[in-house]
């Protein structure tokens, strides 16, 4: 049944929509006209007007689908997208008839919406959410406008969005829609083209809190050229320098293992995530945990840009700590991703020792005590 369903679903998609505009109104109406003053007085002028009004909407209709035919179309997302932050979506759109050039062609994104909440599940995350079964994909508000594709030309350009929300979205194909040639009716058709585009959550600037238990002075972590006495090994992580690797252990342990300096053990840092949301829980306490998630991602692209070790904790979450940008974008996928969960779910993790351990949380819903080894509380919202 779900397989007939989709069936249906793909031959309604391939079909012709055809909307007349204002101007194709006012001709239909003049052409009923003239139709209607023809056949009353028989006269063959009329009828000779008649005759060239029908031929120049079959005309219509004939060189719209001729310019609709053999396009292609597909979509080139930029590398990193951010909630509330305008970015370019690129469309390529390539005509594959041999001779035949293609006119006035409009391109728009077909984006599932996600339902506003999940039955049986705490509110929280909206775009994030997979689509259910029978969600409608709908066009985005931009378009791409293509005034002249050439015969086995391609062409490219983009139109700029802006997701409000973080999650995942997911975008089902392309509308191809085109008025020419004389603006009466606007014919458009569907083309499959899946693909699914990650919102991170909105990154601002912030300064991190210093480091628990620096009072005064020079912070020796922030000097460059020291490294410190050596503290220890460790197995590698990403952006590691390789000639600190330590072949001996590695060849004992059989995994790559790394030498680590005082300093570098002193510059570590987790951010623990407070996702937890009643399923009572009104949208302001939705808002306050987005921008919650907003400053831990905020927090963790700080650490990381000053070289510290970022460890990620969250319910029912954990991103192992790691340095560089391949990190940020572990923290920044993991919060893009992150649904909310009941009060009661622990964390996927305990806090470390010796770490620069910071808990955010929406204003409000911080915990009393201080759990232990986290260094302060950072409430947002």
């Amino acid at each position: 049944m779900a397989r007939l369903l989709d069936d249906l679903r793909r031959l309604l998609r391939r079909s012709r929509r055809l909307r007349s505009s204002r101007e194709g109104k006012y001709f239909i109406a003049i052409t009923i006209g003239v139709g209607l003053a023809a056949i009353n007085t028989g006269n063959n002028l009329l009828f000779l007007l008649l005759g060239w009004m029908c031929s120049v909407i079959v005309a219509s209709g004939v060189l719209s689908e001729l310019s609709l035919r053999g396009l292609s179309v597909s979509r080139q997302p930029p590398a990193r997208v951010f909630a509330g932050r305008p970015f370019l979506m690129g469309i390529a759109l390539k005509n594959q008839k041999r001779r035949l050039p293609s006119f006035s062609i409009e391109i728009e994104d077909l984006v599932v919406t996600p339902p506003k909440s999940l039955p049986g599940s705490p509110s929280g995350l909206r775009a994030g959410f997979p689509p259910v079964m029978g969600a409608s994909a709908k066009p985005l508000d931009k378009k791409c406008y293509f005034l002249k594709i050439p015969a086995g030309r391609t062409q490219a350009t983009s139109y700029r969005h802006t997701f409000a929300r973080r999650g995942l979205y997911r975008f089902e194909g392309f509308r191809i829609a085109t008025k020419f040639p004389f603006a009466l009716f606007r014919k458009s058709r569907d083309a499959d083209h899946g693909g699914e585009l990650i919102v991170y959550p909105a990154v601002h600037p912030v300064a991190p809190p210093p480091p628990a238990g620096v009072h005064g002075g020079d912070d020796a972590r922030a000097r460059r050229g020291r490294r410190g006495e050596f503290f220890g090994l460790r197995e590698l992580r990403e952006g590691d320098d390789s000639r600190d690797i330590h072949w001996r252990s590695t060849a004992h342990k059989g995994r790559l293992m790394v030498r680590e300096y005082e300093e570098e053990a002193q510059r570590r840092a987790a951010v623990l995530i407070d996702n937890a949301l009643p399923a009572d829980a009104a949208p302001a306490a939705e808002e306050a945990l987005e921008r919650a998630i907003s400053m831990a991602a905020s927090l963790a692209a700080s650490y990381l840009s000053r070289g510290y070790a970022v460890r990620l904790l969250a319910r029912g979450a954990v991103v192992p700590a790691g340095v560089g940008p391949v990190q940020l974008t572990r923290i920044l996928r993991t919060l893009a991703l992150l649904e909310t969960v009941c009060p009661g779910t622990p964390f996927a993790g305990a806090p470390e020792p010796g770490v620069e351990n910071l808990l955010v949380a929406r204003r409000g819903q911080a915990p009393r005590e201080r759990p232990a080894h986290v260094a302060r509380v950072v409430e947002a919202g």
